[in-house]
């Protein structure tokens, strides 16, 4: 298992932040990587959702954690020619109010499991790379709640 995670402050009230990363469809106005996403469905705890990276692979995606308004997560499993099932990814997006200054802490955590020690040892590499991808999504995600 690999764990990367990183937190920043969002000037905006939770409720706003809530409402961009619990929507699908916003997937792709902030989170670093994502081409496109949609909805196939459900909703909240165990809705299923296509997931398309800018590397054009997809991802179907479940959440699996859902707390209005604190807590959303979900697993993807690669798709398409050579995927392995056993290999995923699970993405937490965490809010907490922010009492000192006002806004919102938002914190964003991927949790990897790779397909063998090959690709372990690959996204160890890679791990700086992952980790300024979460520090661009919560710069984009501070724009975004910004704008409302």
């Amino acid at each position: 298992m690999i764990l990367v995670e990183r937190s920043a402050h969002v000037a905006a009230p939770m409720e706003v932040v809530w409402d961009v990363v619990q929507r699908a469809e916003q997937l792709p106005a902030w989170l670093a990587g994502v081409r496109a996403a949609e909805v196939l469905s459900g909703e909240g705890f165990g809705r299923r959702q296509l997931v398309q990276a800018g590397r054009g692979s997809a991802h179907e995606a479940e959440v699996i954690a859902y707390q209005e308004p604190t807590l959303i997560g979900w697993r993807e499993r690669a798709k398409g020619a050579g995927a392995r099932a056993e290999a995923r990814t699970e993405i937490y997006v965490q809010l907490t109010p922010d009492e000192e200054e006002g806004g919102t802490i938002v914190r964003l955590i991927v949790v990897r499991w790779p397909a063998g020690p090959v690709k372990a040892a690959l996204l160890r590499l890679g791990l700086r790379r992952v980790g300024a991808d979460l520090e661009d999504s919560l710069a984009r995600l501070t724009d975004l709640a910004a704008v409302g």
